[in-house]
């Protein structure tokens, strides 16, 4: 029992898994229930009850599953192999762990990122050897541009001990940790059993390092099955360090006195305001001047789209009122330009502020640059800003905007709404149509995983805020990562509704996941935007303005003959699901899904959505039967 204490109070057992540990010890509910309302003041006070670490003796497998309990992990997302055999019979022992099976390795990959986004805490991937490592490759580089912090490991067969032409390892020469160099913060191999430990929590330190990002480990084989080991299992608060970095104060207050003097500010938040969880003083602050606030091309909402004060995407060069911007503030957000030299003015200022040095000063030079925690930064520069001017120069200063801009962006939403409204009453499904319905009957803080880049998501209220629609999506754009990311985000939390919200294309590259939705009762509603298309392809290839717009011909975008059959696809893994073909079909249809998701199932709705943009009409693709052109029919 004293262990199982420890472990609770280390974070490592569960409320739900001490409960049910003590039980099976024997223990009535009420009894278990004294315990731990008598545990509750030593679970919320400092550290010094409970032992640092702890020794562990047996195989390899059982120190690296014993290393990420301590970690903090909950699930182990994996497509299992054979030469990982270590770990998966030690993990068998730990019912504290449970492990999420994906069918292919990709797929586990953007589970883990789904996971990491939603909840910001570590997760943890197995992959099969180096073929598993090398087929995650897509998903990894999604992850990879976001920062996600994962930590992958996988089996490793030592191509140095004596053969080094051996199936399923490394080619002769080479590492197996090279593979992942572009996608990874640093990547290992571990051949010694007794550093299995020590490995691991470097690997979890690292990856929740700010910025975070995706590591890798590969464990050989022999070590992972080496028997009768010892090692020191350390628990995360003493090698996880908190990101709490303050900005430096002289900095801060040269921010202050630029934002007090600029005529016409704007403020870009990026992904580090939900990361660090300065969604409230986000707000705070752009009201406190009555300052824009622009989006920039980031994996979260990270300022509420309905604001008054919001003014939509920024581009280097815009105009806010018709007027030149003097002063572009970023917090936590990715440089401007995505490989072209944009047409940005020198004559503006450039404040940039985050965690993430890489991201600042990377394309465009900057006034002033301050490193630190984005919520830190916030809280201290409002207290600034309070402190330098009074109460009434501070109104004086908010009046002189709020007005404008907020009719300013009120009429770029009625505008939107006016044209999304008039697609509502054609025969066909328009994409407003279907976006708007969904808006109306999601739950109002539902969490929206996209892998759709024509979607029509105007209508949503999206935001940080717990009566706002979350929005999750990847700056990767690598196709695949959608299905296995609504999982994740589902597992990170529970009581929440989570849609995914999937293009036709994008689905085929992860539709395995529909089994592991099903296998193990991830209720998500799936909402498949099936144009039969690759429409964001044929957009490009029209821009280019080439033979292909010329004629309408568009090579490889076209995805009917034969239409794919995403009902049967689910159902055939488990999943319920239903065809949508016109727009009164749609509001039952998303009746019937929340219902079903409620009951604790998944499910999923198939709409066909008509085809939008340059070259809409097209169904044009390459005629080549094989069949006919045999010399025998065989």
């Amino acid at each position: 029992m004293r262990s199982l204490i420890i472990d609770y109070l280390n974070n490592s057992v569960s409320r739900r898994g001490f409960i049910r540990r003590m039980l099976s010890s024997g223990f009535t509910i009420a009894s278990t229930i004294s315990v731990m309302e008598s545990l509750k003041n030593l679970k919320e006070e400092s550290y010094s009850y409970v032992d640092q670490y702890r020794t562990v003796t047996g195989t390899g497998g059982d120190l690296l599953v014993q290393q990420i309990k301590e970690a903090g992990v909950k699930y182990i997302f994996t497509n299992t192999g054979s030469y990982e055999v270590g770990f998966f019979d030690s993990l068998v022992k730990e019912p504290d762990l449970q492990l999420i099976l994906g069918l292919y390795e990709g797929i586990v990959i953007s589970m883990a990122d789904g996971y990491h986004k939603i909840t910001k805490e570590p997760a943890f991937v197995n992959v099969h050897v180096i073929a598993g490592t090398a087929q995650m490759a897509g998903q990894l580089y999604n992850a990879h541009k976001d920062n996600s912090s994962i930590v992958v490991s996988a089996g490793l067969l030592d191509n140095e001990v004596f053969s080094d032409d051996i199936p399923l390892a490394p080619s002769a020469g080479f590492d197996q940790k090279e593979i992942n160099s572009q996608f990874t913060k640093i990547s290992w191999e571990v051949r010694n059993p007794k550093s299995i430990p020590v490995i691991t929590r470097r690997a979890f330190k690292v990856a929740m390092v700010q910025p975070g990002g995706p590591v890798y480990i590969a464990y050989t084989d022999y070590a992972m099955e080496a028997k009768n080991v010892s090692g020191k299992i350390v628990s995360r608060r003493n090698f996880i360090i908190p990101a709490r970095i303050k900005g430096d104060p002289e900095l801060i207050t040269k921010m202050a006195e630029m934002l007090i003097e600029s005529s016409n500010p704007v403020v870009i938040f990026g992904d580090e305001v939900w990361k660090s969880g300065a969604q409230k003083q986000a707000v705070e602050f752009a009201e406190l001047l009555a300052i824009p606030v622009a989006s920039s091309r980031e994996a979260f909402c990270n300022f509420p789209v309905s604001h008054p004060l919001y003014i939509g995407g920024y581009s280097p060069g815009m105009k806010i009122l018709g007027r030149n911007i003097d002063l572009v503030i970023v917090f936590g957000a990715k440089d401007f330009g995505r490989g072209r030299i944009s047409s940005i003015t020198f004559n503006q200022k450039v404040i940039k502020c985050g965690i993430n040095t890489l991201n600042i000063g990377r394309n465009y030079p900057f006034d002033l640059a301050i490193v630190g925690n984005v919520k830190e930064i916030l809280v201290d520069l409002i207290d600034c800003i309070k402190s330098l001017i009074t109460k009434n120069r501070l109104k004086s200063l908010r009046n002189s905007r709020i007005s404008d801009i907020s009719i300013y962006t009120e009429k770029l939403r009625s505008n939107y709404l006016r044209r999304a409204k008039h697609n509502f009453n054609k025969p066909y499904i328009h994409p407003d149509r279907l976006g708007y319905e969904m808006s109306r009957l999601l739950e109002k803080d539902a969490v929206i995983v996209s892998e759709n880049f024509g979607g029509s998501y105007g209508f949503f209220n999206f935001g940080l805020g717990n009566d706002n629609t979350f929005w999750m999506f990847n700056t990767g754009f690598s196709l695949g990562w959608g299905v296995g990311a609504s999982i994740g985000a589902k597992l990170g939390k529970p009581d929440r509704q989570v849609v995914l919200s999937i293009g036709d294309g994008s689905v085929m590259y992860s539709s395995s996941g529909f089994w592991t939705q099903a296998r193990y009762g991830v209720p998500v509603l799936n909402i498949v935007w099936n144009n039969r298309n690759y429409q964001t392809v044929r957009r490009s290839f029209h821009r280019y303005g080439g033979e292909m717009a010329e004629t309408n011909h568009y090579a490889g975008v076209y995805l009917g003959d034969p239409d794919i059959d995403f009902v049967k696809l689910a159902e055939s893994q488990g999943v319920e699901a239903e065809k949508v073909k016109s727009p009164d079909e749609i509001e039952p249809a998303l009746k019937r899904g929340i219902q079903k998701t409620k009951d604790g199932k998944p499910y999923l709705i198939d709409v066909l959505v008509e085809r939008t943009g340059a070259g809409a009409e097209s169904n044009w693709y390459q005629k080549f039967n094989l069949a006919e052109k045999r010399l025998r029919k065989v």
